[in-house]
């Protein structure tokens, strides 16, 4: 899957950095503590719900399908913290 990024350049996805934003995110917030494993199943959850819907997507709609995600599972905290950690 290809990604259009904000300058208007196109990649490929790279799921590792979903996975570190995730954590990033998380880091200080012990009552969501979650793990590398977790984190790392949060970013093939957004991979496979991305592939499911576009051939090529934007960083927004990574954004916002992680937002969904984390609130969805309760992650309420850390999903505003990554809102905030993306937007740096």
């Amino acid at each position: 899957m290809k990604i259009t990024k904000k300058n208007g350049t196109i990649s490929l996805y790279d799921d590792e950095k979903v996975f570190k934003s995730i954590l990033n995110a998380n880091a200080g917030i012990p009552q969501e503590a979650i793990t590398p494993a977790m984190a790392a199943a949060l970013a093939d959850q957004v991979f496979a719900v991305l592939t499911a819907r576009y051939e090529i997507i934007t960083t927004a709609e990574v954004r916002a399908c992680v937002f969904d995600l984390l609130n969805k599972k309760g992650l309420r905290a850390t999903a505003k913290r990554y809102m905030e950690y993306v937007k740096k």
